[in-house]
């Protein structure tokens, strides 16, 4: 195993870590644009994207994973992935190609997917004792296998707490937050039953509109359909999370997120919108789902860090905002994570695969030529004009 850790850095201080494989893409644009090769992308570098871009150089190295590297793996993509920061495990066997998987889009953004070469799954065995203990866990997986995987975190967690290997973090006593992502291929009816018993597991459950719309005999999930308000509230009242408290947010392209729980809902706009010429800056909406959940992920532990303050510092002046969030008491972090998911999936469709990170002249941190924190400023700033003039249209209490 080879880490790319800061030596500096204290090794038990893990924010966020996925369970996602790490997968190099071949994409099919179906006639758009010419496909692609050798993509680095998939559930596990776009969730740590997300994460990445959320928590900054100062936490990076916070964000922790696992990268499996076969006989083929490009030199190339082993330096993008060291140039973000992360806290990322290397696990080298050159008997084996790196798992690959070819990715075919519709015009409606419905997704293809399938293996090209044979796929090495992640096991919570086979995380590291510091990554066991990480604050916040993504998972994209079938509804079994979520629940197997918290159940065995959460198992592991305790043997080694009964061990005397428990960290010394404060944080270490309480349970981790659990994003989990349905796999595409499951949403079928015949997983209903096993998605209601997942969905109580974890804390935030986050299927794409047409994902929960093939779940449930639906051409699509719509904010606007009274058949879809009703399914959101049979799947909140079935329970998400051990206690109930937790949240199903859907990802709806280009139409942005709605998320619901017991109490709240929010809608927040996608980042980018079309001018008025029609014209946009999304180029491929490949992993801007995974980027969005490990967004929410690391979100969920970034209060008092800079994305946070800038949020705040906007919307502490809207009355209607501040109202509003006093039914999110216990989840107050989760409407402000939510937003710095939006921006962090606006970098991802920019470009085909990853954004790309560099320094300015003043040595600030840039995905894409941008600051992260800027956008989540500008983002901001655009919905507290939206939440003044039409509250009703962002912010409801069930």
């Amino acid at each position: 195993m080879v880490g790319n850790h800061d030596p500096n850095v204290q090794s038990d201080q893990v924010d966020f870590c996925t369970l996602g494989m790490f997968i190099l893409d071949d994409i099919d644009f179906g006639g758009v644009r010419p496909s692609v090769k050798n993509i680095l992308g998939e559930a596990a570098s776009f969730a740590v994207v997300g994460a990445r871009l959320v928590a900054g150089p100062t936490h990076g190295h916070a964000v922790s994973w696992i990268v499996d590297v076969g006989s083929d793996f490009p030199p190339e993509t082993l330096a993008a992935i060291q140039s973000w920061g992360t806290d990322c495990l290397i696990r080298e066997d050159h008997s084996r190609l790196t798992t690959k998987a070819w990715n075919g889009y519709h015009p409606n953004e419905k997704r293809d997917f399938k293996y090209l070469t044979p796929k090495l799954r992640l096991e919570p065995h086979m995380l590291s004792e510091t990554q066991v203990w990480s604050r916040t866990f993504h998972m994209v997986c079938s509804p079994s296998r979520c629940i197997s995987i918290v159940h065995d975190i959460m198992e592991r967690r305790g043997e080694m707490q009964r061990a005397g290997r428990a960290p010394s973090t404060p944080n270490a006593s309480q349970r981790p937050f659990f994003v989990w992502e349905p796999v595409p291929d499951l949403c079928t009816p015949e997983e209903q039953d096993k998605f209601f018993a997942a969905n109580r597991v974890v804390d935030v459950v986050s299927p794409n509109h047409l994902e929960l719309g093939m779940m449930f005999e639906q051409p699509a999930w719509t904010a606007e359909s009274e058949i879809s308000r009703k399914l959101v509230q049979r799947i909140i009242d079935a329970g998400i999370g051990p206690t109930g408290d937790g949240c199903v947010v859907i990802r709806a392209g280009k139409d942005g997120s709605y998320a619901y729980s017991r109490s709240q809902e929010i809608w927040l706009p996608a980042y980018h919108q079309p001018d008025t010429s029609g014209a946009t800056r999304v180029i491929d909406p490949t992993g801007a789902g995974n980027s969005f959940l490990g967004a929410v992920a690391q979100g969920m532990v970034t209060a008092g860090r800079e994305p946070f303050e800038v949020i705040d510092s906007i919307l502490s002046h809207s009355r209607v905002w501040q109202e509003r969030m006093v039914p999110w008491a216990g989840r107050e972090d989760l409407p402000k994570a939510l937003i710095c998911a939006t921006v962090a999936a606006g970098f991802v469709v920019e470009q085909i695969g990853v954004p790309q990170i560099s320094k300015s002249k003043e040595g600030k941190e840039l995905w894409n030529q941008s600051e992260f924190a800027e956008r989540v400023r500008l983002y901001t700033q655009g919905l507290f004009k939206t939440v003044e003039e039409s509250p009703q249209r962002h912010l409801l209490t069930n």
